[in-house]
């Protein structure tokens, strides 16, 4: 049967697995080498530890099945999230380049931005709703977008942007995080780098750092790669073995999950004591008509305001079922008064929560109760 006409399941399931041999399992188990066997030239497909690993390549090979089914891709992983986009920025990006990036993108962002003006790259920030880093496209060497937005959920037209940004000679980066690969593509959208923290759906249990980025052009994979190479920026190979193991169920978490985050978004709809309720899946939601165009599944966060700080906490402290942590993408809710970081632009009471696979109506009980006890609380 032909690969790239597979569903989703069946090819979560079977990612990356090596050709079958008699009695050997069927997903290899982590291999821990720093160096191996290495007679005559340095020529072969494992060298040193710090470059290559069989079992990277088995992840490696799985991710790039999910993020372009049937195609021919090269994925890049690594130790975690945030080395996947440094490795993306600080291999396209010399002196006096240009670089557009979301203004209300990922926490970790502005440390980037500071990094990258030290080197003597522009900066230019515009947000991610309307498109708006279109009206600061010129002249650039790499966009950077963000959709759906952390921890925002505003959403641009991908193939709008990388068409506008190709136009100019820039190349494009999205960061799928939030999405993953069964809900968005970007290579399919028309972007050069597809990044993700695994960390988050990817894995999904909430116990593993990781970050990958694919790309179909081999030249800009090497790069990658070579930055990899440079700053050590590897995973172990116990993540990466569990990783692999963790994208059989991929699909099923993310069906389940995006279920429940819609149920949830829908229980909060009505409600007085909840603002700016945001949702890609809502059909009422801003970003709904744009993100049904790209997205094949809305994703597992959900985000809206309650009316203070106070008011936010005592919620947060009286649900049962859910964990506040930060992260998201885990088969354990969580949820967070986002602001307590404070590098993200949201108002005190803003809440990110993120849906997890229990039943949907446990969930959606636990957090209206929640916010009723919160409310009769005040004061």
């Amino acid at each position: 049967m032909e690969r790239a006409r597979l569903g989703d399941g069946t090819r979560a399931v079977r990612a990356g697995l090596p050709e079958p041999l008699p009695h050997e399992p069927t997903l290899p188990g982590p291999v821990f080498a720093a160096h191996y066997h290495l007679p005559g030239e340095p020529t072969g497909p494992y060298t040193y530890g710090r470059d290559e690993n069989p079992t990277w390549t088995h992840l490696e090979r799985a991710i790039g099945e999910l993020e372009a089914p049937g195609e021919q891709v090269e994925t890049v992983t690594f130790a975690s999230g945030m080395a996947a986009i440094s490795a993306v920025l600080f291999s396209q990006l010399t002196t006096g380049d240009v670089v557009v990036m979301p203004a209300d993108g990922y926490q970790a962002l502005p440390l980037v931005h500071q990094q990258l003006k030290a080197y003597g790259i522009e900066v230019r920030t515009a947000p991610t709703g309307g498109d708006a880093q279109l009206a600061v496209l010129e002249g650039a060497r790499l966009l950077w977008i963000e959709t759906p937005s952390n921890p925002g959920l505003d959403v641009c037209d991908v193939r709008r942007l990388v068409a506008a940004a190709h136009e100019g000679g820039a190349l494009v980066a999205v960061d799928n995080t939030l999405a993953t690969p069964l809900g968005q593509r970007p290579l399919e959208l028309g972007a050069d780098f597809s990044v993700a923290s695994d960390t988050k759906g990817m894995t999904g249990h909430g116990d593993i750092l990781l970050g990958h980025v694919t790309c179909r052009d081999a030249g800009l994979a090497a790069s990658v790669r070579r930055w990899r190479k440079i700053v050590g920026a590897i995973p172990g190979p116990m993540e990466a073995w569990l990783a692999h193991r963790s994208l059989a169920t991929l699909h099923l978490r993310v069906d389940r999950q995006c279920a429940n985050a819609l149920a949830l978004a829908e229980a909060l709809a009505g409600r007085d004591d909840v603002t700016g309720l945001r949702y890609p899946g809502l059909p009422g939601d801003p970003s709904h008509k744009v993100a049904a165009g790209q997205m094949r599944r809305f994703g597992s966060v959900v985000s809206f305001v309650l009316p203070d700080r106070a008011r936010a906490e005592r919620f947060l402290a009286g649900l049962r079922l859910v964990d506040d942590a930060t992260s998201f993408g885990g088969v354990r809710s969580t949820a967070e008064r986002r602001g307590r970081w404070g590098g993200d632009a949201v108002p005190e009471g803003f809440i990110r929560f993120s849906v997890g696979a229990e039943d949907a109506d446990d969930l959606v009980a636990d957090v209206v109760r929640a916010l009723d006890e919160a409310a009769r609380h005040e004061g």
